[in-house]
């Protein structure tokens, strides 16, 4: 009876070892990877297999290991400030302090996207890359900075800033491959280190802002005043246009009046003569009165007064 009860309870044992080795070869034979991930899988340490989203199995009892990566997801690096998860922002000197290129002192604030493009170089290729990408953020950031005027990174060049800072950053990842890409870069708060100095190129900016205010109404002017000096203009053209066309008919008209005269002059050249004579004494002395003596001096003819004729009285 004992040596039954013995067996049975063997087998029982038995039978509870097996269902716990088949439990854990379940539980270590899937895995499920959300839309947000990727996951790299490991056979004895050496990488095998990538996968995606889904329910997927490996090989159990720790032969095949799996580490997820959140690929799809954008993360961020904050320099020169940290947001607290209360919402508050505690300033990091050591971070936003930085040399311009003409010596002056400023406080810069950036904010950096990335993620992850490559989980098996992410995971293998280099220890911390998060760190890394850091501290490459930063040095390109100074040596932007360092080359730029302390009023192009307080005013109009932080775009250009940004640009050349994502730029290089950019080359350094595709040349050392650690299976992060930067997304975007962007200048969170600029100002010099000093109230005073805020001041300052606060007026400064509030002056140019003046300047364009001003360019824009002297633009806005010329463009209400111009239709009406065009118009002037045009109205100017056409009379003098016409003007000249007036003094080109009144000139063929007298030289058609000198032609008709010099023709009938040509016919009767002493009638002409003597005409033209008596007409140009009438217009010199208007006042005058002409008398016309036709004999030969013992015989005197004369007709008067002269203005009956002229007149045609």
């Amino acid at each position: 009876m004992n040596e039954k009860k013995v067996k049975i309870s063997w087998k029982a044992a038995l039978g509870v070892v097996c269902a716990v080795l088949v439990a854990l070869m379940l539980l270590t034979c899937f895995y499920t990877v959300d839309d947000k991930q990727q996951a790299v899988v490991t056979t004895f340490g050496k990488i095998t297999d990538t996968t995606g989203a889904g329910l997927h199995m490996k090989l159990p009892f720790g032969i095949q290991q799996v580490q997820k990566v959140d690929v799809n997801v954008y993360q961020k690096i904050e320099l020169g400030y940290v947001t607290r998860p209360d919402g508050s922002v505690s300033v990091k000197d050591n971070e936003s302090s930085m040399i311009t290129g003409d010596y002056n002192i400023v406080n810069v604030d950036f904010f950096v996207e990335y993620k992850i493009s490559n989980p098996e170089r992410y995971l293998y290729a280099s220890n911390q890359p998060e760190m890394i990408l850091r501290n490459l953020i930063q040095s390109q950031v100074r040596n932007v900075v360092g080359s730029t005027s302390v009023d192009s990174v307080l005013t109009d060049g932080k775009e250009n800033v940004q640009m050349q800072v994502k730029d290089l950053v950019t080359k350094i990842l595709e040349e050392y491959d650690i299976g992060l890409t930067l997304v975007d870069v962007r200048i969170q708060d600029s100002e010099p280190p000093t109230q005073d100095v805020i001041e300052a190129f606060k007026a400064v900016e509030t002056a140019k802002q003046k300047a364009e205010t001003v360019v824009n109404e002297a633009k806005a002017y010329e463009n209400a005043k111009l239709p009406d000096a065009q118009a002037q203009a045009d109205k100017l053209l056409q009379n003098a246009e016409y003007l000249k066309q007036k003094r080109i008919n009144e000139g063929l008209e007298q030289v058609a009046m000198f032609n008709a005269t010099y023709a009938e002059y040509a016919q009767n050249p002493d009638i002409t003569r003597i005409r033209m004579y008596y007409e140009a004494i009438s217009q010199i002395l208007p006042d005058v009165k002409l008398y016309i003596n036709t004999g030969d001096g013992s015989n005197v003819d004369m007709l008067l007064p002269l203005e009956s004729l002229v007149n045609g009285g």
